[in-house]
């Protein structure tokens, strides 16, 4: 995999990786006020959601679950020093479908976060990450009625 940086002006960026597609990036300090793309960081904590969140609803859709509608989250906490690193993250999954089984939506988070996301593995390594899920029941012209919520809790190696 390769990617770059091509600077722009002051400290804003476009980057690109082998896919083609550019990225804008900034650092807010610096824009006088107004971001012209992402901060580096935010884009981590984005490609943490996409990896997984690309896990999930495939084996969602391979278990036939009717998923109507699908978010994933993540909130991650950074250190109050420089380099201000994270130091812990929450991913939340928001499932809303017909009927979606509990089971499944467990089974594709585990898979997910023990097998196929190369992020969620890799930062697994370096700082704790907490799985949780909330299952809505699509109902016509609404976002759908909560009906389960959890935490998938990875087991540490040994």
């Amino acid at each position: 995999m390769e990617a770059k940086v091509t600077w722009n002006k002051r400290l804003s960026f476009t980057g690109t990786a082998d896919s083609g597609f550019d990225v804008p990036l900034d650092a807010k300090e610096d824009s006088g006020g107004q971001a012209n793309g992402f901060i580096p960081l935010e884009l981590i904590a984005t490609g943490l959601a996409g990896c997984t969140a690309m896990d999930v609803i495939s084996i969602l859709q391979k278990k036939r679950q009717a998923v109507t509608a699908f978010e994933v989250q993540v909130h991650a906490e950074r250190a109050d020093e420089h380099p201000r690193v994270f130091t812990r993250a929450v991913i939340e999954y928001f499932v809303t479908g017909h009927a979606v089984d509990e089971a499944a939506v467990i089974r594709a988070i585990e898979l997910s976060s023990t097998r196929y996301c190369p992020a969620q593995a890799m930062f697994h390594q370096v700082f704790p990450i907490d799985l949780k899920y909330h299952i809505y029941d699509a109902e016509e012209g609404s976002a759908g009625v909560l009906v389960k919520s959890g935490e998938y809790t990875i087991m540490e190696k040994a």
